[in-house]
């Protein structure tokens, strides 16, 4: 008897508790197109990022021109000559390797610039998404951009454009 006590209060609590919980999500991708800011900032990476690539190129170019005349030339060279212009290619290769790993690698000039420019904006809009659900009374707050899977959402429950009119977006 008291094991069936149990499993009944537990169940009521249990069934309680789920049902006080409040959920939402948010669109976090559209409420960050939206932001002028953030289109400027990405326009901005996007320049600089190419700007990079066509300098990283430009040094590729220069290597595939150096590997040509010494191909070329190789004959005419000395065995130590031909060591030397190996030894140049290979670390003119290795340089433009270093700098494209500098510009563009996991804690590279480019992700520095993104977090610099970005970031700001990001936090903005997650303290905008913390104060609506605070103010609210949300529980979770879902980010349905992101890789979460959200099979099903009831279009309720999305406050994308709540969190827009919060920034002063729309």
């Amino acid at each position: 008897m008291k094991h069936v006590l149990f499993v009944l209060a537990f169940g009521l609590i249990a069934s309680t508790t789920i049902d006080a919980q409040r959920i939402a999500y948010v669109d976090i991708a559209k409420v960050m197109d939206a932001v002028p800011e953030y289109k400027e900032a990405q326009q901005q990476l996007d320049q600089l990022a190419a700007k990079w690539k066509q300098e990283i190129q430009g040094e590729y170019n220069k290597i595939d021109d150096m590997y040509r005349k010494y191909q070329a030339e190789q004959v005419l060279f000395s065995e130590s000559t031909r060591k030397q212009k190996e030894e140049e290619i290979v670390n003119k290769e290795k340089n433009v390797r270093d700098l494209q790993k500098k510009r563009f690698g996991p804690d590279g000039e480019l992700f520095k610039k993104r977090q610099e420019l970005v970031q700001p904006i990001q936090d903005r809009v997650y303290k905008a998404i913390e104060s609506y659900a605070t103010e609210r009374g949300f529980d979770f707050v879902f980010d349905r951009s992101s890789g979460v899977s959200i099979l099903f959402a009831n279009p309720r429950y999305d406050k994308t454009e709540d969190v827009m009119k919060k920034l002063g977006i729309k």
